[in-house]
């Protein structure tokens, strides 16, 4: 039977690679995905790396991936706050600030908030609670509960947007997974319909149901930060199986 899918939307951390592992069997999928002609989008929250590290490290691992076939949080949240002409507190991860470098900053009137790792405190944190109760728009890199690393589970920045917007009674503004305009914006960029798309992730809520949600097909793994209480999450009409490797 031939694949039912014409384009393929791939998570990275824990379907691809976990921590600095590369997941047995992913190179061969990918390979096997290029070689039936699917058009192929590698998409990310992760906002400790720029696009260009994430790229290089793709092909350190074996995985040749173009420019234009990833999409990332931080990108789509820098397209936003120019789009909207916005000065942001930026809350993110070091590794990143370059790429908001020549965003206007002085006077905020946004706050950017992503996985800013032990600069997520109770001062930064306080500095964006403020702006966002005087009723600056809170904008959130992605909104994962956490990810897995060669140290096991850790926090992602999820709890941290969710805990700003509940204390300052805002609706965080999500750039990224499960954010619907998000997977809107990937499958624009295949030229087909959303129904053609298949998304394969390792968060039954991010990936997952915001694929399912954007009118996507899903697929769950059970790599990466999947957990075995996460089968009971799952939509009915979204698929599950062992790795990667298993997708063909």
């Amino acid at each position: 039977m031939s694949f039912p899918y014409r384009a393929i939307l791939f998570d990275l951390s824990g379907v691809l690679y976990q921590g600095s592992q590369l997941i047995d069997g992913a190179v061969t999928a990918i390979k096997k995905a290029r070689s039936l002609n699917l058009t192929l989008r590698f998409v990310t929250n992760t906002a400790s790396k720029p696009s260009h590290q994430i790229l290089a490290d793709l092909v350190e691992m074996g995985i040749k991936v173009e420019p234009d076939e990833l999409f990332t949080a931080p990108i789509a949240a820098k397209h936003y706050i120019q789009s909207h002409q916005l000065r942001p507190y930026c809350l993110i991860h070091k590794a990143i600030k370059t790429d908001f470098a020549k965003i206007n900053q002085t006077r905020p009137n946004c706050v950017l908030l992503g996985d800013a790792g032990d600069d997520l405190n109770y001062q930064t944190l306080n500095v964006a609670f403020q702006l966002c109760q005087q009723g600056a728009p809170l904008i959130g890199i992605g909104m994962n509960k956490y990810y897995r690393t060669d140290d096991g589970l850790v926090l992602d920045a999820g709890p941290f947007i969710q805990a700003v917007g509940w204390a300052a009674d805002c609706e965080p503004i999500i750039m990224g997974k499960p954010a619907a305009g998000f997977f809107q914006q990937v499958v624009a960029s295949t030229g087909f319909k959303a129904e053609e798309c298949l998304m394969v992730g390792d968060d039954v809520q991010a990936d997952i149901c915001g694929a399912i949600d954007a009118g996507l097909n899903a697929c769950l793994v059970q790599t990466g930060k999947y957990q075995p209480g996460d089968l009971k999450r799952l939509p009915a009409n979204a698929k599950c199986i062992r790795s990667v490797a298993s997708l063909f």
